[in-house]
């Protein structure tokens, strides 16, 4: 763990905010002063992480970038964030999203726009303080604080039944909110107990010896939490409606980046410090996320409405990325990280898409639509690219990740495997016969006729879009080589620690199961 002089990771996560904190002080009425600082200042954040990709050391075993300050030393709190080749991806992930849904916002977002680009600033410094943090009361803090913006964006600028959306939102997010923080302070307080020092690091904390029974229940109260955010089944019902009454930006931030902290939680949390727990949950996480796959693939077929299509297809597409994860094996895990990413592209280009023809006919039902091809070429190319990379083609960034996940569930399970391999059939056929739909045939509709073709802003958009799309497929090498080595000690870690509980003599009591694992450490 190298600690860094210049504070790359902090400047990341307050520039955004400060950024907010300057339009407070910039008069409202000067609308388009207020879109390009916004862009000015997520282009240089987004600028600012890149370096993050190429100074990053793809051999250390090690936290990188680290930066670590005593906060509350007598409670065991600290400043302390760092990244490793887990977290990097996606960082820049949500740097690059955020300049995207900038762009996306600049005509779409007529009312209230400086408080809108204030609340995604702040939205912008929760995310990467979430993705950095390595303390569990900061860490805490930022999963809390994304909260917020996310709630404001659907709640004022969503759509009809918004009020309804951001509320069941809060309160699904909330709920399981409460239970980690509650689990944390049970977690603080054991270790305290078993070896007289106060600490939240979770570094710290990973060399805790906990006894099996409580880490059933220390593991199903993070879970519960970050299962409500992927979302998994059956916690999943917020986000259809959430989806669908979140403007576009709020869409494509909320698929690209939020669930991902649901999935990226076990990674970093749940997993490596209840591993004997996750271990023995790996039939019923592979079961729930094999249900995901195949429920979402088929409710998104019977939906009418475009955007609760695409949503209730993250369900399914996340359901991919939980089945990598918990097949605990470098395929599957490596696979789950990279669909993520891959899930980030090419669900937030969907919702790009519905927002871009909204904004044209004011209706997102695929009824209402047929032949645009022929009015939109341009739009319906973008369209047809990012639909082959959701279904996962060969050649888009789609495949790579969904063939890891299956190999890597095959590996650890054929059955589910097998199970998992019907959504792949499910998904191509919703999403083709939806494009087939929207983009083909006979123009019913006389308002279809004279659309306007996708503007210069919408195509840098959709191109970026593409761009990553078409490069995660045919290289995906340069990504990989990024994670390779933090995956390899994140499966050796959470393997020799369950190890260690498998081997201790049947019948100890806990107290001879905690001696025993202290001195193995």
């Amino acid at each position: 763990m190298t600690v860094m002089s210049i504070p790359i990771l902090s400047f990341l996560i307050y520039f955004p905010l400060l950024g907010a904190i300057l339009l407070l002080f910039v008069n409202r009425k000067n609308s388009q002063f207020i879109k390009v600082f916004t862009l000015v200042f997520s282009l240089v954040e987004l600028a600012v992480s890149i370096p993050l990709f190429f100074k990053f050391d793809e051999t250390a075993k090690t936290m990188q970038f680290v930066e670590k300050a005593q906060w509350f030393p007598e409670w065991g709190i600290s400043y302390f964030i760092g990244i490793d080749g887990i977290s990097l991806l996606l960082v820049l992930l949500t740097t690059f999203l955020t300049v995207i849904c900038v762009l996306c916002s600049w005509k779409a977002i007529e009312d209230r726009i400086k408080e809108y680009y204030i609340t995604f600033l702040i939205l912008e410094t929760a995310m990467i303080g979430t993705l950095c943090a390595l303390d569990l009361v900061l860490f805490y803090i930022f999963w809390e604080l994304m909260l917020i913006p996310m709630y404001l964006l659907i709640g004022i600028w969503g759509g009809p039944r918004r009020i309804y959306a951001a509320i069941k939102f809060f309160l699904f997010t909330m709920a399981g909110s409460v239970l980690m923080f509650i689990a944390i302070l049970a977690l603080y307080f054991y270790y305290y107990k078993t070896t007289g020092v106060y600490t939240f690091n979770v570094l710290e904390l990973y060399q805790a010896s906990i006894p099996v029974v409580k880490q059933y229940w220390f593991f199903g109260a993070f879970a519960l939490s970050f299962a409500i955010k992927v979302p998994m089944f059956p916690v999943h019902t917020w986000l259809p409606d959430a989806h669908t009454e979140a403007p576009t930006a709020g869409s494509v931030i909320l698929a690209g980046v939020l669930l991902k902290m649901g999935t990226y939680g076990f990674l970093r949390f749940a997993v490596p410090l209840f591993p004997a727990a996750a271990f023995d949950a790996i039939p019923l996480m592979s079961i729930l996320a094999v249900i995901g796959i195949i429920y979402g693939a088929i409710v998104s077929m019977m939906q009418p409405d475009l955007k609760r299509l695409i949503a209730f297809s993250s369900v399914s597409h996340l359901g991919y990325v939980m089945l990598g994860l918990f097949a605990f094996n470098i395929q599957g895990v490596q696979g789950g990280i990279y669909q993520m990413l891959n899930h980030g592209i090419s669900t937030g280009g969907l919702f790009l898409i519905v927002g871009m023809i909204y904004e044209r006919r004011h209706t997102r039902m695929i009824a209402d639509f047929g032949g645009l091809a022929k009015v939109m070429p341009v739009f319906a190319t973008f369209f047809m690219i990012i639909t082959l990379s959701s279904i996962a083609l060969p050649g888009t960034n789609g495949f790579v990740g969904e063939f890891l996940i299956l190999l890597g569930a095959f590996k650890s399970n054929a059955v589910y495997g097998v199970l998992a391999t019907t959504g792949v059939i499910l998904g191509a056929v919703y999403m083709l016969w939806m494009f087939q739909r929207v983009m083909f045939g006979v123009i019913t509709k006389e308002e279809n006729r004279n659309l306007k073709d996708l503007g210069k802003r919408e195509i840098l958009i959709l191109s970026s879009m593409v761009f990553f799309i078409i490069l995660m497929g045919v290289y995906p090498k340069m990504f990989f080589k990024k994670m390779d080595v933090s995956v390899a000690e994140y499966l050796s870690f959470v393997k020799a620690k369950n190890a260690q509980y498998r081997t201790l003599p049947q019948g100890a009591t806990e107290a001879a199961k905690v001696n025993d694992l202290s001195n193995t450490k």
